[in-house]
């Protein structure tokens, strides 16, 4: 049997899409998103467990959906899992793992309301030419958000 590296996520926005382009001008967005696990413990009390993501939007779409990618709007997302490293100023080894998005659907209003929006919106970045795969710079800084 084959692999599969697949991801499907529903979750809030903590912050703004962010836009940027690599060297040969192809647009990349990044932006993070919480998913969070309510649990009960062993004294019957709730607690919240939250996971934060950081999603790569590629091409054409990273372009389109800056507008709508903003903080706290609920959406869905799928895509697969993808690992990089380099080195930092200090010569030290550095990963990080976020999500290709390959599919994004917008669901409900910023605050992330359980009900639709009517105009939600369903973006499958895997029917697009992208053009060709961006180079994978170094972010910024050490933190992924």
């Amino acid at each position: 049997m084959g692999s599969v590296n697949k991801v499907i996520l529903v979750g809030n926005l903590g912050r703004d899409a962010e836009l940027k382009f690599s060297p040969s001008g192809f647009p990349i967005s990044t932006f993070s998103l919480a998913t969070t696990d309510r649990r009960k413990d062993n004294d019957n009390h709730w607690s919240d467990k939250t996971e934060w993501h950081r999603i790569k939007l590629l091409g054409k779409q990273a372009e389109s959906l800056k507008d709508y990618l903003k903080k706290g709007k609920q959406i869905y997302v799928e895509g697969r899992l993808e690992t990089r490293s380099w080195d930092d100023k200090d010569g030290q080894k550095k990963y990080m793992t976020e999500i290709v998005a390959d599919r994004i659907q917008l669901l409900g209003s910023a605050g992330g309301g359980a009900s639709r929006d009517r105009s939600a919106e369903e973006f499958d970045t895997g029917h697009f030419d992208s053009g060709p795969a961006p180079s994978h710079e170094a972010p910024d800084d050490d933190i992924p958000f």
